[in-house]
């Protein structure tokens, strides 16, 4: 007999919110067992952090929303700013411990939904359906058995890859003593910041009241910075260009994304998926994940609740694959500038056009007319030349 009918391990952005959408009450519905594992308190468990997307008004994660904006900014090397509307959409952030709290309201309602801790040693087919080991904080076993794992925790190793950026950052929430923010305005990128000899480097502001904000300093590059490192970048962009004055730092959370064009195995068994940026929902060319998890989970969600088999959709369509390749290698290689890139694709493109490329979302009309607005010269050379690199060990 099973332990449950779904088991999701991790309790990140993409276990929380197949978690939400498989324990979604469905009165006279089908229902489902459901047991999310997530990492005891340490090392394993992530600190709480911040996530970013954009969608129409009155999403299900409204309630919860930190902050949400209508209005994306975008500053030049040189200060030239430009303010795209997103309307209807509206770029919304969302803070990991609103999103446990709502998803928490679900798992504790009577239909077969539960959470417990243990870190998770492996996770393998077996007759029937599929099982995990692991250990509680105590130390004591856990074993559980389902028709279904889904694994959400990264995985140890990148597959291979042609090439892999990673982009890494550090954010400060910030409460200054005079007024310093727009509240209706979040700025998106702003690469007055000095740019690194690879790479690029940017500034990231979403203002949560005229004197509160997370200011945050993000590269695009192979290696991260150290510690010390971060809090310079932090202090120079804070102090020298955005002129806060007087501040007191509140909180601060660190992250690195891989941006990558290596191909993620996302079914690793007849009953075991990854999912989230384990199974590739991470877009390589910008680094954001939230959006294409929610895609992916309710679609999960609709496959078990209607008794079909799992489905899983590729998280972007092979268009967007391939010019997510294509972008990486450019960068990488310094043919394009990232910098004067993305400023000029905000300069030229309609907001609401260019969030559903970044999406992965646009028509191939649309890609085309975006692409007559990047430098095509260096875009084509790295075109014809993706094909003859070889697919080496991230590492």
């Amino acid at each position: 007999m099973r332990d449950a009918d779904v088991v999701i391990v991790g309790a990140g952005a993409a276990g929380l919110s197949l978690a939400y959408w498989l324990c979604e009450p469905r009165p006279g519905g089908r229902a489902l067992t459901v047991v999310l594992v997530d990492a005891p308190r340490g090392p394993l468990r992530p600190p709480e952090r911040t996530w970013c997307f954009w969608e129409a008004a009155g999403g299900p994660y409204d309630p919860v929303l930190a902050a949400s904006w209508d209005r994306l900014r975008v500053r030049g090397p040189r200060g030239d700013t430009t303010v795209g509307r997103t309307a209807p959409l509206r770029y919304k952030m969302l803070r990991s411990r609103a999103f446990e709290t709502l998803v928490g309201e679900r798992l504790s309602g009577p239909h077969g939904c539960r959470r417990i801790e243990a870190a998770v040693e492996w996770v393998r087919d077996v007759p029937g359906g599929a099982a995990l080991y692991g250990h509680d904080a105590a130390g004591g076993p856990v074993a559980l058995t389902a028709r279904w794992v889904f694994d959400s925790r990264p995985p140890p190793r990148l597959p291979p890859a042609r090439t892999t950026l990673l982009q890494h950052f550090r954010g400060w929430f910030v409460r200054t003593e005079r007024p310093s923010f727009d509240p209706g305005v979040a700025d998106l990128m702003d690469f007055r910041t000095p740019q690194p000899a690879h790479g690029l480097s940017f500034g990231y502001v979403l203002p949560l009241a005229q004197d509160e904000a997370l200011v945050e300093y993000t590269e695009f590059s192979r290696e991260v910075l150290d510690g010390p490192g971060y809090d310079r970048a932090l202090r120079h962009y804070t102090e020298e260009i955005l002129g806060l004055g007087a501040m007191r730092v509140t909180a601060s959370e660190h992250g690195v994304i891989p941006m990558t064009d290596a191909r993620f195995p996302r079914r690793v068994g007849r009953s075991v998926f990854r999912v989230g940026a384990a199974g590739g929902a991470t877009r390589p060319s910008t680094g954001y994940t939230f959006a294409a998890v929610q895609r992916e989970a309710r679609a999960v969600a609709a496959d078990l609740l209607a008794g079909r088999p799992v489905r899983l959709r590729p998280p972007y369509p092979a268009r967007a694959r391939a010019m997510d390749a294509v972008l990486l290698r450019a960068l990488d290689t310094g043919r394009v500038d990232g910098a004067e890139f993305f400023t000029g694709l905000f300069r030229h493109v309609p907001t609401k056009r260019l969030l559903r490329f970044l999406d992965g979302r646009s028509r191939i009309a649309e890609d085309l007319l975006i692409g007559l607005r990047t430098p095509v010269t260096p875009m084509l050379r790295t075109v014809a030349e993706l094909p003859r690199l070889p697919w080496r060990p991230s590492p």
